[in-house]
């Protein structure tokens, strides 16, 4: 697909007003200079989404989603990069780039008619599903309500090796291939992928099929078959029902992760409708990003088995990173020999709910399974149950509150005292908390806000130390960014600047970081003192390099900087002079 210049990118952002395309879908009313509404990503009584005219970018100080015009359009329409571009283009009255619409219209094109090879695959397994009385006995025994199988879209594909060659004019077309529905063999053969199952739809969260489900009917391995991975599909990203209980995770505040389609239909039919499903892997990073945005809660139901209690294990993992001060993960273990579609078709969707309200919280669970590891009746044992802990303390970076919590419990369990600060990591000293003790930020980060809020400022940074930062690494790539691309005058456009890129999300925090500090902040005054606090860093490093060194090895230039240093007061910890 062809890339959309830059240039037109800034233009349709400086023609664009945030404010007029966010109330197209959320009702704001004026607070001050900004805006605000309820937040349309997650579900809330008080009303914590800001929208800046002046900054034209938004910011939930509820669940942190963030962005511009073009990321709100992605985010809550669901729309892609180059529909959310065309979309606001057309309300402009712009005109994409002539070259850049023939080529990328060449490429939707091709994904239409994907899309169109997977809708009408699907079209045919829900014939194949009314024809086959097989199939129906099937879903009855299983408790499943015609009414309920219509709302999923279920299927059957037949015990047939090329049953779609019916309902496709050339079976022998790539697309079929292309999209998984179709398998070559040697020599020329094709085969349907899925034969003899029973078909769930997995759409995305505009309501499109991109891929399939199978359930074989009896014995049969393996029990559940997925599509592969497409163009269309990445089971790493996509989440089963998520597309029909987008809206009731919201209402509800909570999102259950199960790990069966029939879970989460099965849930859906007693009234349970907060649920969504992997997709035969481990939740990923990415699907917690999604559903942080969508809720303040994740509750994980796994049976009780060993298997379930490993799978809980890789999701606080996974889920660890992503964990926010202020969000709640929980862990619900059902009895063993149980899962969701057994337990609520037996016994209800009132017991149901229960079991939810009772799921053990991320930290209960996360100490409680180390415990296992270890003698917690021996002093050894306790302070190897902290040793244990730490590594995943160290993870959970966007929760420091959380981690501090959990530091304390562990002092009061060993009687090990610990840090409620994060641990240094690779030797760098952990930050320090200013006078309001909330942690100072690192002077890079302060230079990146001063940046997002003037780019003009660019011209104030021309000689840097050099470090191995992440942060300090981010601003060397804005900087480079805008001696290039000198147009470039706004966070937004900053921002926009890196859309794709691994540095977009870190540039859309410190961004909504400026909306916090609120439209009175001047980083000004805060550039000269992280400016200073780099020059100082730099000189102690310098000083320390040279304290380490015999002092016949220095120059005189170098024995003279040592001496300045020394009268005027050697930094502590320094070595003395060999």
């Amino acid at each position: 697909m062809a890339r959309i210049p830059e240039d037109f990118i800034q233009t349709l952002l400086d023609r664009t007003d945030i404010v007029d395309v966010i109330e197209r879908y959320v009702p704001l009313r004026k607070a001050g200079v900004n805006y605000q509404a309820r937040c349309p990503f997650h579900s809330e009584k008080t009303p914590s989404f800001t929208v800046s005219p002046t900054k034209q970018f938004y910011h939930c100080f509820g669940c942190g989603a963030h962005g511009t015009a073009i990321s709100f359009l992605m985010e809550h329409a669901g729309l892609g990069f180059v529909d959310a571009v065309k979309e606001l283009a057309a309300r402009v009255g712009l005109q994409v780039p002539t070259e850049t619409a023939e080529a990328d219209g060449e490429a939707q094109r091709r994904r239409d008619r994907l899309h169109e090879a997977m809708e009408h695959a699907a079209r045919c397994y829900r014939d194949g599903l009314k024809a086959s009385e097989r199939a129906i006995d099937y879903l009855k025994r299983r408790g499943l309500t015609g009414q309920t199988a219509a709302r999923f879209g279920l299927g059957y594909a037949a015990e047939d090796w090329q049953g779609l060659a019916g309902c496709f004019g050339d079976y022998r077309d790539p697309l079929l291939e292309e999209v998984g529905l179709v398998i070559a063999g040697e020599g020329g053969k094709r085969y349907d992928r899925f034969r003899g199952r029973v078909m769930f739809p997995i759409r995305n969260e505009r309501g499109r099929v991109i891929a399939f489900g199978g359930r074989v009917i009896g014995a049969g391995e393996p029990k559940y078959l997925n599509s592969p991975e497409t163009s269309l599909f990445h089971k790493g990203r996509e989440l089963y029902g998520l597309h029909e209980h987008r809206r009731a995770i919201q209402q509800a505040g909570e999102v259950l992760v199960v790990e069966g389609y029939m879970d989460v239909v099965m849930l859906d039919q007693h009234g349970v409708e907060n649920a969504v499903a992997t997709l035969g892997t481990a939740i990923t990073a990415d699907h917690l990003q999604r559903l942080f945005r969508l809720t303040d809660s994740v509750v994980f139901a796994f049976d009780g088995d060993a298997a379930g209690r490993k799978a809980a294990w890789r999701a606080l993992e996974n889920g660890l990173p992503q964990l926010v001060d202020g969000k709640r993960a929980g862990f619900l273990f059902l009895p063993e020999g149980e899962d969701p579609d057994s337990y609520v078709a037996g016994r209800g969707a009132e017991a149901f709910r229960r079991q939810v309200a009772q799921a053990v919280p991320l930290s209960d669970f996360l100490l409680a399974s180390l415990k296992e590891r270890t003698d917690m009746a021996s002093q050894e044992g306790q302070i190897r149950l902290v040793k244990l802990a730490e590594p995943y303390l160290r993870q959970m970076t966007q929760a420091p509150l959380l981690a501090a919590a959990l530091r304390r419990r562990l002092a009061e369990l060993t009687g090990v005292s610990q840090r409620s600060a994060p641990v240094p990591v690779r030797g760098r000293p952990a930050p320090r908390p200013s006078k309001g003790g909330r942690v100072r930020p690192s002077p890079w980060r302060t230079l990146l806000l001063a940046i997002l809020q003037d780019p003009a400022r660019a011209g104030q940074l021309a000689a840097l130390p050099d470090d191995p930062t992440p942060a300090a690494g981010l601003l060397a790539a804005v900087l480079d960014r805008l001696r290039r691309e000198p147009q470039l005058r706004t966070a937004r456009d900053i921002v926009e600047a890196f859309r794709g890129q691994a540095e977009q999300a870190a540039l859309e925090r410190i961004a909504a970081d400026l909306l916090t500090l609120g439209e009175d902040y001047d980083a000004a005054p805060d550039l000269s003192g992280a400016l200073e606090r780099l020059r100082e860093q730099a000189r102690r490093r310098e000083i320390e390099d040279l304290s380490r060194r015999r002092l016949s090895d220095l120059t005189p230039e170098e024995q003279q900087r040592l001496r300045e240093s020394l009268r005027g007061g050697k930094p502590d910890g320094d070595p003395p002079v060999q």
